[in-house]
């Protein structure tokens, strides 16, 4: 099993980001939040003991920053986690080319630039581990959401390729696919249809199985679906 006590959660919010946070945290990990609006994390960060960096993943020079950062003032994280998206829906023939092209910088292309730092890092330690977040869209496209498909398609091949270049050095690249929605904050499961949300405490904990593995059963993609959801 690795040894992980730093972790950098990227695209952190008040949801799954949240529960991941938590729940490192109570581990022992110290953990760092990255986001572009750092202000909506502070009640977390205080919580926790978080340190707060602010990043636009999709841009490399603020990611270049983020990494220098997070090395002065905590340690290179042994746990690097990619939580950010962006949609754009509508028609085809509507969509605007400029949302298109944040869509997949955010959603593919900070992936890389965010990986790309941490893996820097994990060589030269010997050992890592980087978690990314996909989607439904990641293995199949909705009608009128043509960009956030082509995003998560795009990250999820990144990370199929990272898996298998980076598996042999000591670092555990994985995928999770969340088929399904995740319950928001601050709301309850409706009564009518108990457990049609996806439980974001219960989604932490699966990354956190998958960050204790033994590195000869490692798994490089957990598909994650309400017992109440289609296939």
């Amino acid at each position: 099993m690795l040894d992980l006590k730093t972790a950098l959660i990227v695209g952190a919010g008040d949801g799954l980001s949240a529960s991941l946070a938590r729940l490192f945290t109570a581990t022992g990990m110290k953990v760092g939040l990255a986001a572009r609006n750092i202000a909506k994390l502070k009640s977390l960060g205080d919580e926790i003991g978080a340190q707060l960096f602010e990043c636009d993943a999709s841009d490399r020079d603020r990611v270049q920053q983020l990494f220098a950062q997070v090395d002065e003032r905590s340690g290179s994280p042994d746990v690097v986690v990619y939580n950010p998206s962006y949609r754009t829906r509508g028609p085809l023939v509507d969509l605007e080319p400029e949302a298109v092209a944040k869509a997949l910088m955010v959603t593919a292309y900070g992936g890389f630039l965010v990986s790309q730092q941490a893996v820097k890092r994990m060589l030269a330690r010997g050992q890592g581990a980087i978690l990314f977040t996909g989607a439904s869209a990641s293995v199949k496209g909705y009608p009128q959401s043509a960009p956030f498909a082509m995003g998560k398609f795009a990250l999820r091949g990144l990370v199929q390729s990272m898996a298998r270049e980076l598996a042999p050095k000591n670092i555990h690249v994985a995928h999770f696919v969340i088929d399904g929605a995740i319950l928001p904050p601050g709301q309850q499961q409706p009564a009518d249809n108990p457990d049609c949300f996806l439980d974001p405490d219960e989604i932490a904990q699966t990354y956190l199985h998958v960050l204790r593995q033994h590195r000869s059963t490692w798994t490089w993609e957990v598909e994650l679906r309400p017992w109440v959801e289609r296939f």
